[in-house]
C-alpha cells in the first residue's frame, strides 16, 4: 500500500525526494470494503480523505431515494469542507463504491505535515481552489445540458466509471431513471 500512496505522493512535483518520504511516512493508509460508510448524513466530518485506489460515491437521501452527486477516483480528494469547516452535521453521505486504500486525515495530521513542509499549505489551498472550480463548473455543465450531453460528458471525462458502479447510481447523477439512461445510452451508442 505504501508503494502506491509513495507514486501518488510524487506527483506532486514540486517536493524534494525527503519531502516525499516525510509525507509517505505521516499518512494514514486505510482500506476500506465496498459498501463501507466513511460519513453519514447527521454526522459531523472530522476526517478528509485521498483515493489511492477505488472510487468513493457522495449521495443524499431525498424522500428515501438516493441521489447520487459525486464520484471520486484514483488521485482525487474526497472532504465535507461545508461539515468539516462549519462543525455541522453533514447534509450527505460519503461511501466506498468499491474495496478502496485512502488516506486518512485530520487537521491536526495536514498541521503537522505543512509544519514539517511549509510548502504543503500552499499546495493544498491550491488544490482546494481548483476542487472548488471543478465543482463550480460540474454544477454548471448540469444545470445548463440535456441529460443526453451530461451523459456524454461523463463518458468523455470518466469513461471508466461506467464500469465501476452500478447502472442506477450513473442514472441517479445523471438526474434520470435507470429506464432513461438505457435509452440515452442505445441513442448515443448508436451514433
Amino acid at each position: 500500500m505504501k508503494e502506491k500512496l509513495k507514486k501518488f505522493v510524487e506527483s506532486f512535483n514540486f517536493l524534494e525526494p525527503k519531502e516525499i518520504e516525510t509525507v509517505v511516512d505521516y499518512t494514514v493508509l486505510k482500506k476500506f470494503k465496498k459498501g463501507q460508510i466513511l460519513l453519514k448524513e447527521g454526522e459531523v466530518a472530522n476526517a478528509c480523505y485521498a483515493v489511492i485506489e477505488g472510487c468513493v460515491r457522495e449521495y443524499y437521501i431525498i424522500d428515501g431515494l438516493e441521489k447520487t452527486t459525486a464520484f471520486f477516483t484514483e488521485g482525487q480528494a474526497v472532504n465535507s469542507f461545508s461539515s468539516a469547516t462549519n462543525k455541522k452535521p453533514s447534509k450527505h453521505f460519503l461511501e466506498c463504491s468499491e474495496d478502496c486504500i485512502l488516506t486518512v486525515g485530520n487537521e491536526g495530521l495536514v498541521e503537522g505535515i505543512c509544519k514539517l513542509i511549509p510548502r504543503m499549505e500552499k499546495f493544498i489551498r491550491t488544490e482546494v481552489e481548483r476542487s472548488t472550480g471543478e465543482l463550480q463548473d460540474r454544477l454548471a455543465e448540469y444545470i445548463i445540458s440535456s441529460p443526453e450531453e451530461r451523459f456524454k460528458k461523463l463518458l468523455e471525462n470518466n469513461n471508466g466509471i461506467m464500469n465501476r458502479v452500478p447502472q442506477h447510481q450513473i442514472a441517479s447523477y445523471l438526474g434520470v431513471t435507470p429506464e432513461s439512461l438505457s435509452r440515452i445510452k442505445k441513442r448515443v451508442f448508436k451514433k
